[in-house]
C-alpha cells in the first residue's frame, strides 16, 4: 500500500462503500436512492485520491457532508448516519498526515462546526444529539491521534532520508576529491620519473652518437648510461603502475620511495649524464618525513632536468639543502645560457607547475626565476609540520 497509494486507497474506498450499500438499500423508503447514490459517491470516491491530492479530496468529503445534513440527515424520517459518513474521519487523518497540524485544525473547526450544527438542527432530541456528539468526538479525535503519529513518523523518516542522501552526497563528493588527489599525485610522479629519464637518455643519446666514430669509448659510456637510465625509469614506472592494476596490491613489487638520503645518487647520475652537479648540504637530512622528503627529491630532480635540458653546453648546478629547526630550505642554481625557463613554462612545460604544487601540498612555497648573473634559479621552503 505504501508502494502503491492509490491502490491502498482504492480497497479502503471499497470497504466503506460495500457497507454502506447495504445501508443504503434498508433507506430507500426514507429517502430517493438516487440522492442517497449522489451524497455516497462524493463520500467514498475522493477516499481513492486522498494521499495524491490530499486537501481537494478532503474538502470534497466535507461537501458530501454538507449536502447530506441538507438532504437527509434528519432523525425522524431520515437518515442521519450512514456507513460513508467514516470518509470524514479518514479525510481529517489524511488532512492531519499528509497536509499539515494548521491546514488541520481550520478542517477540525469545520466538522465541529457541522457536527454541532447538525445534532442541534436535525438530531434535536437531547440525549440522542449528546450520545452522537460524543461517539463522533471520539472517532475524530482518534482520527487526530492517528494522524498526528503518522505524519510524525512520516517526518522523520523524510527527514532521515534527506539526511541519508546528504552523506551519500559528501561521500560522493570526498570520493571524487580523493579521486582527483591520487591523480594529481601520480601524474606529478609519472611527469617526474619520465621527464628525467627521457632527458638523460636524449641527452646521453645525443652525446653517443657525435663521438661513436671520435671516442667510441665516450660513447660506449654514455650508451651504458641511458641503459642504466632506461632501467630505473622502468622500476619507478613499473611500481606505479602496479599500484593502479593490482586492487588488494597482492602482485605489486613495492620499492622504496626515494627521499633526501637519495640525493647524492642522483647527482652522481647526472654528473655521468654530462652536467657537473655539486650537492651541499647542512643539518640531518635522514630524519625527515616520508613525505617530505620525496617532496624534496622530486623538486630536485625537476629542477635539475630542467637544467640538464635548457641550460646549455657546459653548464653547471648548485644544490643547497638546509634543514634548520622548523623548515627545510631548497636552492638549486644553474649558470646556463640555453633556451630561458620562463618562455619554456609558458610554452606549455609542466615542470615549474608540478614544483609548485608539490610544494603548496607540503605546505611550502617556491620561487623560481632567472639570476641576476645568468642562469636560473629554484628556492623552495618546506616546513617539518605543515599547518
Amino acid at each position: 500500500m505504501r508502494a502503491h497509494p492509490v491502490f491502498g486507497d482504492s480497497l479502503i474506498a471499497g470497504f466503506l462503500a460495500m457497507f454502506d450499500l447495504l445501508a443504503m438499500v434498508a433507506a430507500t423508503d426514507m429517502v430517493r436512492a438516487s440522492t442517497l447514490f449522489f451524497v455516497g459517491m462524493l463520500l467514498v470516491v475522493p477516499v481513492v485520491f486522498r494521499r495524491k491530492y490530499p486537501r481537494a479530496s478532503s474538502y470534497t468529503i466535507l461537501g458530501a457532508g454538507v449536502i447530506q445534513l441538507f438532504t437527509h440527515g434528519g432523525l425522524d424520517g431520515g437518515y442521519p448516519l450512514r456507513p460513508a459518513d467514516f470518509a470524514l474521519a479518514v479525510a481529517l487523518y489524511t488532512m492531519v498526515a499528509f497536509v499539515g497540524r494548521r491546514p488541520a485544525m481550520v478542517y477540525a473547526g469545520w466538522l465541529a462546526l457541522g457536527t454541532v450544527v447538525w445534532a442541534a438542527w436535525r438530531i434535536q432530541a437531547t440525549t440522542e444529539s449528546v450520545f452522537f456528539v460524543f461517539v463522533i468526538a471520539v472517532i475524530f479525535g482518534f482520527s487526530w491521534a492517528l494522524g498526528e503519529f503518522v505524519g510524525a513518523r512520516r517526518a522523520y523518516h523524510s527527514e532521515l532520508e534527506q539526511r541519508l542522501k546528504l552523506l551519500e552526497t559528501e561521500r560522493d563528493q570526498q570520493a571524487r576529491i580523493a579521486v582527483g588527489e591520487e591523480r594529481s599525485r601520480i601524474a606529478r610522479e609519472l611527469h617526474d620519473v619520465v621527464a628525467h629519464a627521457v632527458s638523460v637518455m636524449v641527452v646521453q643519446a645525443d652525446g653517443a652518437g657525435y663521438a661513436i666514430r671520435s671516442n667510441p669509448e665516450l660513447a660506449e659510456a654514455a650508451v651504458r648510461t641511458i641503459a642504466d637510465t632506461g632501467r630505473q625509469a622502468l622500476t619507478e614506472l613499473r611500481r606505479l603502475l602496479g599500484v593502479l592494476r593490482s586492487e588488494d596490491q597482492s602482485g605489486t613489487q613495492w620499492a622504496p620511495q626515494p627521499g633526501a638520503a637519495d640525493l647524492a645518487e642522483l647527482t652522481e647520475n647526472l654528473r655521468t649524464a654530462g652536467l657537473p652537479v655539486r650537492l651541499e648540504t647542512s643539518g640531518s637530512l635522514d630524519a625527515l618525513p616520508a613525505g617530505l622528503g620525496l617532496g624534496v627529491y622530486r623538486i630536485v630532480q625537476e629542477a635539475l632536468t630542467n637544467t640538464l635540458k635548457h641550460a646549455g653546453s657546459g653548464a653547471s648546478a648548485t644544490v643547497r639543502i638546509a634543514r634548520l629547526d622548523d623548515r627545510v630550505e631548497l636552492e638549486i642554481a644553474d649558470d646556463g645560457f640555453g633556451t630561458p625557463h620562463d618562455l619554456v613554462a609558458v610554452s606549455g612545460g609542466n615542470g615549474l607547475i608540478g614544483m609548485r604544487e608539490r610544494a603548496g601540498v607540503l605546505g611550502g612555497s617556491l620561487e623560481a626565476g632567472p639570476n641576476p648573473g645568468g642562469g636560473w634559479r629554484v628556492r623552495a621552503v618546506l616546513p617539518l609540520a605543515p599547518s
